[in-house]
Parts: structure tokens; sequence; C-alpha cells
């Protein structure tokens, strides 16, 4: 991954308004979808719609798996591409995932 690339992914995480189930069968599905693929973009929406999910009420066992799965793959990447440590690209993370998705019931 480029350093273009990694500064797309963090926009990408501040800007991403993407929907998330409030069922947690159906969410759990996408985000493991998601993982899966391996796509950066996709490690970042489940980092950004649990994130923000997490804010609003406690994650169940899966979704704090996804959650920190997405975030280890996503440090290491960025950190990586950008030249940057972990601890600071968490924080990068951090502030980006900071703007709510909608949750759609």
């Amino acid at each position: 991954m480029s350093a273009r690339e990694a500064k797309k992914i963090i926009q990408h995480l501040t800007s991403w308004q993407g929907k998330l189930s409030e069922q947690w069968k159906v969410r759990a599905t996408a985000n493991q979808a998601a993982i899966d693929k391996g796509d950066p973009l996709g490690y970042a929406e489940v980092v950004k719609g649990l994130s923000v999910m997490q804010e609003q009420l406690p994650l169940s066992a899966t979704d704090r798996k996804h959650l920190n799965h997405s975030i280890e793959f996503l440090c290491e990447e960025l950190a990586d591409a950008l030249g940057k440590t972990h601890d600071r690209v968490r924080q990068l993370i951090d502030k980006a995932t900071s703007s709510p998705p909608t949750v759609t019931h």
C-alpha cells in the first residue's frame, strides 16, 4: 500500500456514512465478509461502524473480535505505508472514526 492509498483510507474512515444493521447476525455476517475480502476499505468500514456502535451500546463478542481484528490490520498497513508508529496510526484511526455512520433498524 502506498502513502497515497493510506491517506485515502483515512479519509474514507472520516467520511464513510454507511449503514449498519441492528440485527447482530446480519451485521456479523456482513463484517466477516468484509474482513474475508481483505480489502483495506472494507476493514475501514468495519472499524468505523463498530467504533461508533460501541459508543452507543456494548458490542457482542463477535463485534469486538471483528473490531479488534480490523483495527490491528489497519494499524499495521497504515503504519507501514505512512512511516508512522502503530500508536500514532491508532490515534489517526480513533480521530477518523469519531463521526457517526447511520444505523438501520
